[in-house]
């Protein structure tokens, strides 16, 4: 990808950093297409007749439910082709449905208890798979409203955003300007998804978000939790799994030099050893955007931004996918699923089936 979502900053430099590839580079070890396979028959086999995925207890299904349809999509169906082209179709169905998207451009309800503290994510998630799907849809009714629901969208996202930079749980209104990292990166990710898909996104929404990003990194390269709680990024309060997901960020938007992003990077190397996969705190998450991370930066990546770097230490995908795919292979439950956590076995399935589908490349926005 060659637009920079941060205000097109380094058009100049991208393709000597990091080539832009085409979208499909790479064959999954057939060792792994089992996996896979398994993985994704049990989504399609677990979303709800109307169309809709849930964590446990019947909570977030707007974030769930995104996050299924993009693990299909992955696979290389479409809404029109493929073999999970129905499940991707009643997806955007029930997205579509009255009352789902609000007028005011908010993904989601509201009212649903197990999201009204927290639509944001859902917003951002919902964003993130409505805009895959708008280039392929061909009816132009349908077409027209998903139009409209993108465009309201993006200006809600601009609304809710803090006097930071940041976004919170909620919209900065309701949320009485609480923001934080997580829903931030989610934000900044469905954005530049959106202006993928040809929405039109300005440049001041992201400009405030990449201040909020720098401010929030400490002197010793991670990012914290929130500038709502102090306002400033002391040194001792770095979150690896936010510092992971800022790179994901960055480097979606095409910023593979940044150097908030090369800071990032030198702090992951040492807070997210990349050869010890398993359990630690927000680890699902953690993975999801450190995969794409390390997908995007390639085997060449980072000595590219690190010429004098060693080459036993340098991160790579190839180091990364060694130590996560048989990982997640030994992980896997008989039913497909995988389970950890406290959110639920969706969640927890489909982050991993993102990690093991980067290298279809088939989405834009995970796309090196």
């Amino acid at each position: 990808m060659t637009r920079s979502v941060f205000g097109m900053l380094l058009m100049g430099t991208l393709a000597v950093v990091l080539t832009a590839r085409p979208g499909r580079t790479e064959e999954l070890d057939p060792k792994y297409k089992d996996v896979v396979n398994k993985g994704l028959a049990w989504v399609a086999k677990t979303q709800h007749r109307d169309g809709h995925w849930d964590a446990n207890g019947g909570q977030y299904p707007t974030t769930m439910t995104a996050l299924g349809g993009m693990v299909l999509l992955m696979e290389g169906s479409t809404i029109k082709d493929g073999k999970y082209a129905e499940n991707i179709r009643k997806a955007v169905d029930w997205f579509m449905e009255p009352g789902r998207c609000q007028r005011n451009g908010l993904i989601g309800n509201p009212n649903n208890a197990t999201e009204a503290g927290r639509y944001m994510y859902g917003h951002g998630f919902g964003l993130l798979f409505l805009s895959q799907i708008y280039g392929e849809e061909e009816d132009a009714q349908r077409r027209k409203k998903l139009e409209g629901i993108l465009a309201r969208a993006v200006d809600f996202t601009g609304k809710a955003q803090t006097n930071r930079g940041g976004w919170g749980y909620v919209s900065a209104a309701d949320g009485g300007g609480f923001d934080e990292g997580s829903v931030t990166v989610t934000q900044v990710q469905a954005l530049r998804a959106a202006r993928d898909a040809g929405v039109p996104v300005p440049k001041s929404i992201i400009d405030k978000a990449h201040e909020y990003l720098k401010n929030c990194t400490t002197e010793a390269g991670g990012v914290i939790y929130s500038l709502a709680q102090g306002g400033h990024a002391a040194r001792g309060g770095e979150r690896p799994p936010l510092t992971a997901a800022a790179i994901a960020c960055m480097f979606s938007a095409g910023e593979y030099e940044s150097p908030l992003a090369k800071k990032w990077l030198e702090y992951c190397k040492t807070a997210i050893p990349i050869a010890q996969a398993g359990r630690s705190g927000h680890d699902e998450y953690m993975q999801y955007y450190y995969a794409q991370a390390m997908y995007i930066l390639g085997d060449s990546g980072y000595e590219k931004l690190f010429p004098k770097s060693n080459e036993r230490d340098r991160l790579t995908w190839k180091k990364y996918r060694e130590a996560m795919f048989p990982h997640l292979a030994r992980s896997q439950n008989s039913d497909g699923s995988w389970t950890g956590g406290y959110i639920g076995p969706i969640f927890t399935t489909t982050t991993h089936l993102t990690i093991l589908q980067l290298e279809n490349g088939t989405l834009p926005i995970y796309q090196r």
